[in-house]
């Protein structure tokens, strides 16, 4: 699934002009939600005449369709978003066709000044507000921040994080909201040639979870050896989990969690 992320300003700054003249997100919001509406009506204004045509028929699938493109057109006519629309199976599919920019799950980044990043302002608090009228998120960040952040040596950037009163990046917290707002999580493979992450959709079972290295890995799972995220960084890695009894053994109902680290064993 894809997700569409619209950057907001939300900081007030004489020396970087808005090219609207004024500090507005929920202005700015409107802008954008309103081209890429407009963009969605045209394409359900096409498949509509052509549904509609076929509907003629009496074709069940196409008079449902029907109905739902018109729901549609009414519900993008009206300023609103595609995904606040509440579909069935035919729906659903139909939906997955069209590709609309709105019925993605969106994701405001609001864009603010060094000290209202962690209280935020007024101007993040209506977001926050109107965004959550549509199913959308927001997540704060500081682009001076983030440029400082760019510009110093790997070994500064901690200290400079914690004197700013924050425990990562504004980009770490962007990765981590576009995640949770996919329903995504990772787990971890660790060998001794390479450490790698393995995204996966949250409620993956350890079988799916081993087709996303190969589809052979779920056709012929048996077991996932599995630590907890946790318990291996404070065990020092696999051995010193080992020894605590740490590494479970877990079998085809297993769901993932994020951050596991695992290794599956499986016949081809």
């Amino acid at each position: 699934m894809d997700a569409i992320a619209h950057v907001i300003r939300c900081f007030a700054n004489d020396n970087i002009v808005h090219v609207e003249g004024s500090i507005d997100p929920l202005r700015d919001r409107e802008v954008i939600n309103t081209e890429l509406i407009l963009a969605d009506l045209d394409t359900v204004e096409k498949r509509l005449k052509k549904t509609a045509s076929m509907a003629k028929s009496g074709d069940k699938l196409y008079k449902a369709q029907l109905i739902i493109l018109e729901e549609l057109e009414k519900l993008l006519n009206a300023g609103n978003p595609a995904r606040l629309l509440e579909l069935d199976d035919t729906g659903v599919k139909l939906m997955k066709e069209l590709c609309l920019l709105t019925s993605k799950p969106v994701l405001y980044v609001a864009n603010v000044a060094e000290e209202d990043i962690n209280a935020g302002n007024q101007w993040v608090d209506q977001l926050k507000e109107v965004a959550a009228s549509e199913n959308a998120s927001v997540v704060m960040i500081s682009g001076a921040i983030e440029e400082e952040l760019s510009n110093l040596p790997a070994e500064e950037r901690k200290e400079f994080l914690e004197d700013m009163g924050l425990a990562e990046s504004g980009l770490h917290r962007l990765i981590k909201a576009g995640y949770e707002l996919l329903g995504l999580i990772n787990y971890f493979t660790v060998g001794e040639k390479e450490t790698r992450a393995w995204t996966i959709t949250k409620g993956t079972k350890a079988p799916g979870a081993a087709a996303a290295i190969h589809t052979d890995f779920e056709k012929g799972f048996i077991r996932a050896e599995v630590i907890a995220y946790d318990d291996f960084i404070a065990c020092n890695g696999e051995a010193g989990a080992k020894e605590k009894g740490l590494l479970r053994l877990e079998g085809k109902e297993y769901v993932v969690k994020d951050g596991d680290c695992m290794h599956f064993r499986f016949n081809v």
